[in-house]
């Protein structure tokens, strides 16, 4: 039985990396006493994998991870009792029983919504740039690769945008084939702005991640958790 989870990961959190939470939850289902499948052989690891590794200091409302369980009761009382044993600014707030032949998570996101908020001196000229931002038809950045760097296009890589109060909502495309970090959006932003990129600057909070219906490579986007049902 293959179930789908979407968690949260705000506040001191943030500054917890992938590894560390993929060894938090192993402890968490311990000791939630989730009926989590092992792997076979001499070293037996739980069957859970993550949707999309999260940056380092990044806020999430919307991360996914997939197991695979013997047993699961309703999806109310399992995240009851996987919140019960979480620490401050993890928490579960969904849980669906996928279908048989399911793809994993991480093998069909095709892209993420983030929420861009900069500090508040910094919010009067952002909004005043943002529509000619974006307005351009090409975003070129350097872009660092394992063996080299080289310029790309990000333009097509951002499929929609909206100015907030005191943000800037983005949909970037995410996943092994195309995959735009937030970060390099505000690279690009602050250097037209003519000013040098603070990390600390802005704040970049993951909202949700989707899929494409059908695996279509101009398929509907749809969130993960529309590709499970509510166990009752």
């Amino acid at each position: 039985m293959k179930i789908r989870i979407k968690f949260k990961k705000t506040g001191i959190m943030r500054y917890i990396g992938h590894l560390d939470v993929m060894r938090y939850f192993q402890k968490v289902n311990r000791r939630a006493g989730v009926d989590i499948a092992y792997s076979a052989g001499f070293s037996p690891h739980q069957l859970m994998s993550f949707a999309s590794p999260l940056g380092l200091g990044l806020t999430s409302e919307g991360e996914y991870l997939d197991m695979e369980v013997h047993s699961c009761e309703s999806s109310r009382s399992m995240a009851e009792r996987m919140n019960a044993v979480m620490a401050e600014g993890m928490e579960i707030v969904g849980v669906w029983q996928l279908p048989e032949g399911a793809k994993p998570a991480m093998a069909v996101v095709a892209a993420a919504d983030y929420v861009l908020t900069p500090e508040q001196e910094l919010w009067g000229e952002i909004r005043g740039t943002a529509e000619t931002f974006f307005a351009q038809s090409a975003i070129p950045v350097r872009k660092k690769t394992k063996k080299s760097e080289k310029e790309v296009d990000i333009r097509p890589l951002i499929y929609d945008w909206r100015l907030l109060d005191g943000g800037i909502f983005v949909k970037l495309a995410s996943g092994s084939t195309d995959n735009l970090k937030p970060e390099l959006i505000l690279e690009a932003f602050f250097r037209y702005m003519g000013r040098e990129y603070d990390p600390c600057s802005c704040s970049v909070c993951r909202m949700e991640l989707y899929a494409r219906e059908g695996g279509e490579a101009e398929g509907r986007l749809i969130p993960l958790s529309d590709f499970g049902e509510e166990i009752l």
